[in-house]
C-alpha cells in the first residue's frame, strides 16, 4: 500500500526529438521512508539515473522536479517543490527549492517526481497532466523572459496550467540561469542551464487527480496549530522588514561582505537597509503560495515599476559590488530577474571581475566597485553572453578565474564553483565550516551554522569543536526541512524540532515516525549527497575556502582580529568528518553506502 501524501511512482520524461514519451518508475516505501522526498529524494533520483560522469548539460543529465507528502496538505509553507540536477556551474550535485502553485499541480499529476532527460530538436514546452505527456514547439518563446513566456504559455494552452520557466540566460546556458513560477526561483547552481540545454524553454503542469493523508481530522488539527505559530514571533522580523533586515545587523557585526570579502563592513549600508526602503519605498507585502508568514516585500522603483528584495540579491548587487545607490541595485536585481539568473552567483562573479579589472587583470576599465551602471553593463554582457567578458562571466567566478589566471582564483569568491553567500566566513566560523563542506558548495539554506555563530553561545571568531557540533545540526535540520518540504523560515516556531516534524509527517503518511529516526533519516541524506559528489570526481580538497578566507585577517571595528587559517578550518573539517563518520579522505563509509538504497 503507498503511504499518504505519496503516490509511490516518479515520471521518467525522454524529450529526445520533436516528441515526449513519459514512463513510469516506481518508488517503494522503503526509499519513500529513507529520503521523505523534496531534496531528498531527488538526490536518490540522481544516483540512480544520472549515469556517471555525466555533462550536466549533455542530453543524458536528468533534471528532477520533486515533490513531497506535505505537497497539497493546508500545512503552512508546504507549498514547495525541489529541482535536482549535476550543476553545470560546480560539476557535482545541486538542489533548489521554490514556492509555488506549481509544487501543488506538480504533484497532482500524480507523480512524486517528473525526471526529464534528452534534447528537443527546436525551442518547446513541455506539458504533462497525468499520464499524458507531450512536447509542444515554442519558436516563438525564445528570448522572453520567464515571466513573459508563463504569461505567454497560459495563453496558448490555458489558464489553469501552472508554468515554470527559464529566461534568456537559461537559453544561452548561462551556468547559473535558474528556473522561475510566478516570480520566485530556483536559482541556484544552474538548473536553469539544464533545461536549456534540453530546448525546454518551459514545463507546463496541470491537476489530474488527488491525494489521500492518513489521519485528515489530525492534518487539519496541526495545520490550524502551525498556522497560529506562524504568526508568532520566531516569523515577526520576515513579516515586519523581511530578510532585508538582516543587513543593518550583518554590518554591526562585521559580517556583511563587502567588495569582493575584502572588508565586512559598508559605509553604504544605512542607504539599502530594509528600515530606509520600508520607510521611503514600501509598497506592499505578499505571500508565496499557502504560507501564513509573508516574508516577501514589495518597494517602488525609480521611474515606475515594483521590484521585490531581498537579504542575498541586495548584498550581492550591492555591498559586494560596492554599490550604494538603491535605483542601482534594484534596477539589477530587476536585470537579474529579466535574465533569469541567479543574484548571488552574478554578483559575486562581477565583483570578482570588478577586483581582477581594479588590478589590471582584465582590460576592462570601465569595470569598477562603485558603479551602478557598469554592473548593468556587466548584467547584460553575462545575459547575451557577448564574445568576451560576457561569455567569461557566464561560466562563474571559478571558471573565469581558470582562464584569466594569475593567482585570481585566490579571491574568487566561491566553494566548490558556487559563489559564496551574504556571510563573512571570518567572522562567522562556525559558518565558515559549514560552507567549506557543503555538498552544493557555498550555500547558507543548506547550512545554516550562521545561526548558532550569532546566537551569543559561542565565540564566532575561534572556531572549534562546538561550531563543528553547531554545523552539523543545521545541516541535518536543513536536509529534514528541504525533503519534507516546510520553508526554513518556519523553522523557529518549533520547540522540539524532530519530533515535531515526525508527528507531521506521521499524519500524513501514516508512518510510525519518531525523532530517532527522522535524525538517521538527515544523516542518510547528507551522506547520499556527498557520496554523488565522490562518484562525481570530489575530494577531500574541495572542502576549503578561498585563499582569501584563509590568509588574510578582517580588523573589526570591535578592536578583535577575525582571523581563520587553514589548519583551524583543516582540523573542523576533520571534526566534522568524525562525527559524520567519514574518513579522514571524507569518503562515506561501506556500510553507509548500503544504508543508502541505491540498489533500489
Amino acid at each position: 500500500m503507498v503511504p499518504g501524501g505519496f503516490f509511490g511512482r516518479a515520471l521518467l520524461v525522454d524529450v529526445d526529438g520533436g516528441a515526449a514519451t513519459g514512463v513510469p518508475y516506481e518508488l517503494s516505501e522503503r526509499v519513500l521512508r529513507s529520503y521523505l522526498g523534496g531534496v531528498g529524494l531527488g538526490t536518490w533520483l540522481l544516483h540512480r539515473l544520472a549515469p556517471a560522469g555525466v555533462d550536466p548539460l549533455a542530453p543524458g543529465a536528468p533534471l528532477a522536479f520533486v515533490f513531497s507528502s506535505l505537497v497539497g496538505t493546508p500545512l503552512t509553507t508546504s507549498a514547495k517543490f525541489a529541482v535536482v540536477a549535476k550543476s553545470p556551474l560546480t560539476g557535482l550535485l545541486t538542489d533548489a527549492l521554490a514556492s509555488s502553485r506549481f509544487a501543488i499541480s506538480g504533484k497532482l499529476t500524480g507523480h512524486d517526481a517528473i525526471v526529464i532527460r534528452g534534447r528537443a530538436a527546436e525551442l518547446s514546452v513541455l506539458l504533462i497532466e497525468g499520464a499524458d505527456v507531450r512536447l509542444e514547439p515554442a519558436p516563438e518563446l525564445a528570448g522572453m523572459t520567464a515571466a513573459q513566456a508563463e504569461t505567454a504559455a497560459r495563453e496558448r494552452f490555458g489558464r489553469n496550467w501552472q508554468t515554470a520557466a527559464i529566461g534568456p540566460a537559461g537559453e544561452r546556458q548561462v551556468r547559473y540561469a535558474t528556473i522561475s513560477h510566478d516570480g520566485r526561483h530556483a536559482g541556484r547552481g544552474g538548473l536553469g542551464a539544464v533545461l536549456g540545454a534540453k530546448n525546454i524553454k518551459a514545463v507546463l503542469v496541470r491537476a489530474a487527480t488527488k491525494v489521500s493523508v492518513a489521519d485528515q481530522a489530525g492534518v487539519l488539527a496541526a495545520a490550524r496549530d502551525l498556522r497560529r505559530r506562524s504568526f508568532g514571533p520566531a516569523t515577526a522580523k520576515y513579516r515586519e522588514l523581511g530578510t532585508l533586515a538582516n543587513l543593518l545587523a550583518f554590518n554591526a557585526v562585521s559580517t556583511l561582505p563587502t567588495r569582493n570579502f575584502t572588508a565586512a563592513t559598508f559605509e553604504g549600508a544605512p542607504r539599502l537597509a530594509a528600515e530606509e526602503l520600508h520607510e521611503l519605498r514600501g509598497v506592499a507585502r505578499n505571500s508565496c503560495a499557502s504560507c501564513s508568514i509573508g516574508c516577501e516585500h514589495i518597494y517602488s522603483r525609480k521611474g515606475g515599476g515594483k521590484q521585490r528584495m531581498e537579504y542575498e540579491n541586495v548584498f550581492a548587487l550591492g555591498p559586494l559590488c560596492g554599490v550604494s545607490d538603491p535605483d542601482e541595485v534594484f534596477a539589477a536585481s530587476a536585470r537579474c530577474d529579466e535574465l533569469g539568473i541567479d543574484t548571488i552567483s552574478a554578483g559575486g562573479t562581477i565583483a570578482w571581475a570588478m577586483e581582477c579589472a581594479e588590478r589590471g587583470l582584465l582590460d576592462e576599465p570601465w569595470l569598477r566597485f562603485g558603479d551602478g551602471a557598469a554592473l548593468l553593463r556587466a548584467l547584460d554582457a553575462i545575459g547575451e553572453r557577448s564574445p568576451g567578458l560576457g561569455e567569461l562571466l557566464a561560466q562563474g567566478s571559478r571558471r573565469a578565474a581558470g582562464v584569466v589566471g594569475r593567482s585570481s582564483i585566490d579571491f574568487a569568491p566561491q566553494v566548490k564553483g558556487l559563489e559564496l553567500p551574504g556571510y563573512e566566513p571570518r567572522s562567522l566560523q562556525a559558518m565558515a565550516l559549514g560552507l567549506a563542506v557543503n555538498a552544493r558548495g557555498a550555500d547558507h539554506n543548506r547550512s545554516g551554522a550562521y545561526e548558532a555563530d550569532l546566537s551569543g553561545e559561542l565565540d564566532r571568531l575561534a572556531g572549534g569543536a562546538a561550531h563543528v557540533a553547531a554545523a552539523v545540526d543545521t545541516e541535518d535540520r536543513a536536509a529534514v526541512m528541504d525533503s519534507m518540504i516546510l520553508c526554513k523560515f518556519l523553522r523557529g516556531v518549533f520547540d522540539d524540532p524532530f519530533t515535531e516534524w515526525a508527528g507531521l509527517l506521521a499524519l500524513v503518511t501514516g508512518w510510525p515516525l519518531d525523532a530517532a529516526e527522522l535524525r538517521e533519516t538527515a544523516r542518510r541524506i547528507v551522506r547520499a549527497k556527498r557520496a554523488f559528489n565522490l562518484r562525481e570526481g570530489a575530494t577531500a580538497a574541495d572542502d576549503t575556502l578561498p585563499a582569501r578566507m584563509l590568509e588574510t585577517p578582517l580588523e573589526l571595528g570591535s578592536g578583535r582580529r577575525a582571523a581563520l587559517d587553514a589548519g583551524r578550518l583543516r582540523s573542523m573539517v576533520a571534526g566534522y568528518y568524525a562525527v559524520r563518520g567519514l574518513d579522514e579522505e571524507g569518503r562515506v563509509a561501506a556500510t553507509d553506502l548500503a544504508d543508502l538504497l541505491l540498489d533500489g
